[in-house]
């Protein structure tokens, strides 16, 4: 047993030390350093360790070391639930999903480099690998969260969500999704295409010849604004009608993350955009989103009685 609560103290500082690296990498893209290394990976500017280094440089090499330790990290979490749990138990298949999307990850952040796709790089191919790199993110997230949760409990917990919670909380999370692709495209119209001022952001977002970058920068705060009406409708239904007592307090956790959400998203526009609370706004993103899958995961079995609706 105690190599199992050591097993599972592992798994949630893997899951917060994930969120770090996921919220450097922000910071690599709002201070355009993805070209801090040049086109080169995995090496950086063609040396193992740059000497001299930009301060482009060390943001970004410092991205490349923590993500390398995250993959060393999940990958003896992967082998280590090898040894703790037996074949076919939750805990196992987790950690062996967090392992695939974090290779993924690095998989796609190595393409971002090499197809130059960082800095201040304009194409709309690069909102589509931008895109794929927040859905894969999102995927690691959910995969990490579900090893943190099942590996607390000597059972584990199966994904067996049923019915109309199911259909909710599925459409929720393309909500969410969607919002974060959104978010993270209208981020890099910040940073590329910066305003002076909030009226000056305004017509640079209402012109027809605005890159598409800029014109999502209006579509975003609309679409976030209606993912947060239906997630604030579907919270409070939650607590009527779950009595699990960990799944009320994350729907209560759900109702609070989004206020604040709200708010921060307010404020970024009022502010343009300022480095610092873009990433505060990623870490709410981030935190809504593992609420949501522990939701998910704590919710009653059974699923709630299909003819009420929220």
């Amino acid at each position: 047993m105690p190599a199992l609560k050591r097993f599972a103290a592992a798994a949630w500082l893997l899951l917060a030390y994930t969120l770090a690296v996921v919220l450097w990498g922000a910071l690599v893209r709002a201070t355009l350093s993805g070209d801090g290394c040049g086109d080169h990976w995995p090496l950086c500017n063609g040396v193992v360790v740059p000497v001299d280094a930009s301060r482009k440089t060390l943001i970004e090499l410092t991205h490349r070391v923590t993500s390398g330790l995250c993959w060393i990290w999940t990958f003896v979490m992967w082998f280590a639930s090898r040894r703790l749990f037996v074949s076919g138990h939750p805990s196992r298949r987790a950690a062996g999903w967090g392992l695939f999307f974090m290779s993924t990850e690095a998989l796609v952040g190595a393409g971002l480099v090499l197809f130059k796709m960082v800095a201040s790089n304009p194409s709309t191919a690069r909102a589509a690998w931008m895109s794929l790199h927040l859905v894969n993110t999102f995927l690691l997230l959910a995969a990490l969260s579900w090893l943190a949760f099942s590996a607390a409990r000597p059972e584990g917990v199966r994904w067996i969500v049923s019915g109309r919670l199911k259909r909710l909380l599925a459409a929720a999370a393309a909500l969410v999704l969607l919002v974060g692709v959104s978010g993270a495209i209208a981020a890099l119209g910040d940073t590329l295409f910066p305003a002076e001022g909030l009226s000056e952001g305004l017509r640079q977002d209402l012109s027809p010849t605005a890159h598409v970058f800029v014109r999502l920068r209006l579509w975003h705060p609309l679409i976030a604004l209606l993912t947060g009406v239906y997630l604030t409708l579907l919270a409070p239904w939650l607590l009527r009608q779950i009595e699990h007592d960990l799944a009320r307090r994350l729907s209560i956790a759900l109702m609070g993350l989004v206020v604040l959400q709200i708010a921060a998203g307010l404020l970024n526009v009022a502010l343009l955009a300022p480095v610092w609370l873009q990433l505060v706004h990623l870490l709410l993103a981030d935190a809504i989103w593992i609420t949501l899958v522990l939701l998910a995961l704590s919710s009653p079995r059974p699923a709630v009685d299909a003819s009420l609706s929220p």
